[in-house]
């Protein structure tokens, strides 16, 4: 029975010591992730402050752009109408209007043109930032994930180290009673040899006995004989 207590609680001690390392080895893979969270969840925010502004930033630009745009087109507009009322005889005139209305044509193609520019501009950033935003939250997802099922898996080691911590206690204190019994029994049932000095005592112990019956003896037999010389003397 000792030998399978001494196997049991070498198994148990086995299974806690894998137990533990492995305990060990999540709760810093859970650490590790936790951190990766945190600094992808900065990250994240940063994006979304840094995207928020540059798009605030575009619709400004675009709205004076626009405003540009809108008002030069009234300028042609009206300078048209304004020249095409005048005497086209006159050179002089036609030649300011087309030189004012082909300086605002220009103005108006670099707008149009700054416009398209920034839109683009805003559109690949967008995107840019949509793309990363995506891959942010699967990366979060995953490892969201794997810190919960690596919790679980710590919950449940930790249920195996408490009921094999508590086998093992009882396993040793079993083991503990069957060699207290064993020593016991060897105690009743081994016959100790003798040393020489208690061999010498016990000897000496007989000896004794043997001096202390023949003076018992020989006193007997004294009684004897002075009894027999009075009933002589008697007669």
């Amino acid at each position: 029975h000792g030998e399978n207590k001494d196997a049991q609680i070498e198994k148990l001690t086995s299974q806690i010591d894998t137990a533990t390392a492995r305990t060990a080895m999540l709760k810093e893979q859970v650490a590790a992730l936790q951190k990766a969270l945190a600094s992808l969840k900065a990250t994240q925010a940063e994006m979304n402050k840094l995207r928020h502004a540059e798009h605030e930033q575009f619709v400004t630009e675009k709205q004076d752009i626009e405003l540009g745009i809108e008002g030069v087109k009234i300028a042609l507009k009206t300078l048209r109408a304004y020249y095409a009322k005048q005497d086209t005889a006159h050179e002089a005139s036609s030649g300011d209007a087309s030189g004012i209305i082909g300086l605002l044509e220009v103005i108006e193609a670099d707008f149009t043109k700054s416009l398209a520019e920034t839109t683009a501009v805003e559109k690949t950033a967008q995107a840019e930032y949509d793309e990363s935003t995506k891959e942010n939250e699967m990366e979060g997802t995953i490892k969201e994930q794997d810190v919960k099922y690596k919790t679980a898996e710590i919950s449940k080691l930790a249920k195996v180290l408490d009921e094999a911590g508590s086998d093992r206690d009882s396993a040793r204190t079993e083991l503990g009673s069957i060699l207290e019994y064993k020593k016991q029994l060897d105690k009743e049932c081994v016959e100790t040899p003798e040393t020489y000095a208690q061999r010498t005592a016990k000897r000496a112990a007989e000896i004794n006995g043997l001096e202390e019956a023949l003076n018992i003896l020989e006193s007997e037999a004294m009684l004897l004989q002075q009894s027999c010389h009075k009933r002589k003397a008697h007669a």
